[in-house]
């Protein structure tokens, strides 16, 4: 199992704004060049939430369905494979008021189930879903300053890096 987290903090939002806007899966490929596609099959207030993926990765597609989980009275979003290229993939996202700013908090863990590749897929796929993750904040609130180790992203970015 692979972990990646991405912390972020919004500065002057609300926390209710930043979660309704982080939660619209349809505008991420338009946010983020790995992002090839997304499709929603159902949102909130659906109770059955599902969407699906699309995401350059290495010479090709890296794809998966998902269950979704809005809970809009914490702020959370919680996600797992239901189909697709991983052999698990789960994680959330956590929305928070942190005084006048909001911290947006992703992880998630994945397994491509192949032990003799892990050590050439896991790096490249934990890279893509990170700098995915800060890309589409980034493009949604352009003040977004992403906390630790910055991933490369541009939110003026229009092709996807060749290392995809």
């Amino acid at each position: 199992m692979r972990e990646v987290t991405l912390e972020a903090l919004v500065p002057s939002e609300r926390a209710e704004d930043v979660f309704h806007a982080v939660r619209r899966w349809e505008r991420y490929p338009e946010l983020a060049p790995h992002v090839e596609a997304t499709t929603v099959h159902a949102t909130h207030p659906d109770p059955d939430c599902s969407s699906s993926w699309e995401l350059h990765f290495r010479s090709g597609l890296l794809r998966w369905t998902e269950q979704d989980v809005f809970l809009t009275d914490t702020l959370e979003i919680r996600f797992e494979q239901t189909d697709g290229d991983f052999d698990s993939f789960r994680g959330d996202w956590r929305i928070a008021q942190d005084g006048a700013d909001v911290t947006v908090r992703f992880s998630a863990v994945f397994d491509f189930g192949i032990p003799s590749l892990e050590g050439i897929l896991d790096p490249i796929a934990e890279r893509v879903i990170r700098e995915t993750v800060a890309w589409a904040v980034t493009g949604m609130f352009p003040q977004t300053q992403v906390i630790g180790e910055e991933p490369d992203v541009d939110s003026k970015s229009v092709g996807v890096p060749a290392t995809a």
